[in-house]
């Protein structure tokens, strides 16, 4: 049995992993951060270094009004004052330079700890299989690589600075409380506990609302790149109102998502403040009392009003940015939900080797298939061939044959739930993916064009390969036939999935690739369907030289394209249910023959 049946769907994965996640609203997600902190380890201990001596240069500001107040004022400690005024000047100047070295240090660390994560999840997207992206959509993924990322990079960048600097300042102020009056401090340690109870608490809220409210926003992303990547055929449609207002009404959900979870945060803040700061007001009316009855000075009183103060704002500050960690915990909670999900398609534990150099033979034995979307739904049942090295076979039938199929299974963009798929008699699923790709060239019917330049995109197939190559190959693609029409050549734009071109310029971009990759195997879908006669019987030649020597699987609709085929695979509702040559298929009178009738005008 294969992985595909012990395990959930991804998406079905990913709502696992949210509603474990939702159980814990904890600061878990955020922990897992901290490997990629550690990387920059020398980073990390500057920033502590400059925050410790930061919170000593802050919490020497008290003692030494204290000091004013019960000597300073004196008269035979005149002189002191200015003395005081001259240290305070230079701890104010280690106050700056510390706060600043701080802030740089912690500010770039989130930086780079943010472009680790979007580099790991971006590497992890590129590794999860059709399984996953069948179900996935795209717009969320984007939304989960970069808003996400982003609401991290504020919490570690902004949020994490100011948080550390403010815990060690509450926690050096609290010290400092207890050895001034350890009385005081013993009533303003009591109320604490009824001050971080309610935040807690109601903190746990904030996340959830924060939690949906980045949902939403995914949600309204996934909308809009649909229909960005579509625009054409949504204009060609006239549905740019029926568009405008679907997208409108996700904006405002997510706008209320976002409202929601602001006045969750705000509410935490507001309580947060006045808990701490009546808390403080009470302890202060205590410290009063005392200096009235005579067993407290002024200036002690003093140093215990500026450490409580310290310790309230640093508190209520903490409060404000628990509120953007909490926001930072949601999104962490999303990514790493990616990070964890594993493609069911990967390489085993001790991959098998293939043939060094790979012949280019190919078997099906009693491969059955179903897609995830549709598991009660065979795409492929028991289909069984063999493609010899160097052979040339088509495969036809009517759509939902299951002929592209093959062409993902032979890929390992999924595997089989049942039979064997051999390269050079290795069964692939005991295989490297990538090392079975490398075998393959694919010339799909749904190119792919990317923002970038003509050389760009047909050295695509093989990043090593010289400009010489890459030309040669586009040359026998025929891309030199409109290159040379083109502004900068080889070297110009072609817009994003290549707008700028015509159809056939865009397939004629993907056969340079394939002849540039020059692999054993070639899979050819439709490959001629977008050019017109006279391109296409052009691109025929190129690819007919490209052919010689490589086992190659053509599948075409139009019977024309195939006739020279050495055989030909007729397949109906996911079976093999004839071979032959055309000649010999035509005689037998069965599918292909009706097919051919159709075509070609012929009797069946």
């Amino acid at each position: 049995m294969t992985q595909a049946d012990t395990s959930g769907t991804p998406r079905e994965d990913l709502a696992k992993s949210q509603a474990e996640g939702r159980k814990r609203r904890s600061l878990g997600p955020l922990l897992t951060l901290i490997p990629y902190a550690l990387r920059y380890r020398s980073r990390v201990a500057g920033a502590l270094v400059a925050l410790v001596v930061a919170a000593l240069a802050t919490l020497s500001l008290p003692v030494a009004v204290r000091r004013m107040i019960d000597y300073g004022f004196a008269t035979d400690h005149v002189g002191m004052i200015d003395r005081y005024f001259g240290v305070l000047a230079i701890v104010v100047a280690v106050l700056a330079a510390a706060s600043a070295t701080r802030f740089y240090l912690v500010t770039t660390l989130g930086e780079r700890v943010v472009a680790d994560l979007r580099a790991a999840v971006f590497a992890r997207l590129v590794r999860l299989d059709g399984a996953f992206y069948d179900q996935a959509r795209v717009g969320e993924l984007t939304s989960r690589l970069t808003a996400d990322t982003t609401h991290i990079k504020v919490a570690l960048a902004t949020s994490a600075s100011i948080a550390l600097r403010n815990m060690a300042l509450f926690i050096g102020a609290v010290a400092m409380m207890v050895v001034t009056s350890p009385r005081l401090s013993g009533l303003v340690l009591a109320a604490i506990p009824f001050i971080v109870l309610p935040l807690v608490a109601f903190g746990r809220k904030v996340r959830g609302r924060t939690r949906l409210a980045q949902d939403r926003l995914a949600d309204a992303s996934a909308y809009a790149a649909e229909v960005v990547g579509a625009i054409r055929a949504v204009q060609a449609s006239s549905a740019e109102g029926v568009a405008r207002d679907h997208f409108a009404g996700e904006a405002e959900r997510a706008f209320e998502a976002a409202r929601t979870a602001t006045s969750a945060r705000a509410l935490l803040t507001g309580i947060g403040i006045f808990l701490v700061f009546a808390s403080i007001v009470a302890v202060l009316w205590v410290g009063a009392q005392a200096v009235l009855s005579g067993t407290m000075s002024a200036g002690d009183l003093s140093q215990f009003v500026l450490f409580a103060v310290l310790a309230a704002s640093s508190l209520g500050e903490l409060s404000q940015t628990w509120g953007e960690v909490s926001a930072a915990t949601g999104a962490a909670e999303r990514i790493g939900e990616l990070l964890k999900t594993e493609p069911q398609v990967r390489a085993p534990a001790q991959p098998a080797a293939l043939p060094a150099p790979v012949s280019g033979a190919v078997a099906f034995e009693g491969v059955a298939f179903s897609y995830p979307t549709r598991p009660g739904q065979r795409a492929l049942d028991g289909v069984s061939f063999t493609v010899r090295p160097g052979e040339r076979v088509a495969l036809v039938g009517p759509s939902g044959a299951g002929k592209s199929t093959v062409f993902q299974l032979l890929e390992r963009f999924y595997d089989p739930q049942a039979g064997r798929i051999l390269l050079d008699g290795v069964d692939i699923a005991r295989c490297d993916p990538e090392a079975v790709r490398r075998q393959i060239a694919l010339v799909p019917q749904e190119v792919a064009i990317f923002a970038d330049t003509v050389r760009g995109n047909i050295r695509l197939a093989r990043p090593e390969a010289s400009d010489a190559e890459v030309e040669a190959a586009g040359r026998a693609a025929l891309v030199d036939e409109f290159v040379a029409r083109l502004p900068e050549g080889w070297d110009t734009q072609v817009g994003e999935r290549g707008v700028t071109l015509s159809g056939g310029q865009r397939q004629r971009i993907v056969i340079a690739r394939a002849i540039l990759r020059a692999s054993p195997i070639l899979l050819l879908d439709e490959a001629t369907s977008a050019l017109d006669a006279e391109s296409e019987t052009l691109v025929q030649t190129a690819l007919e030289h490209s052919m010689r020597g490589r086992t190659t699987l053509v599948i075409a609709h139009r019977l024309s394209t195939v006739l020279s085929a050495d055989r030909i695979l007729v397949m109906e509702g996911g079976r093999l249910v004839d071979e032959g040559t055309h000649g010999q298929l035509v005689a037998k009178g069965g599918l292909y023959a009706r097919l051919a009738a159709l075509q070609f005008n012929v009797a069946a």
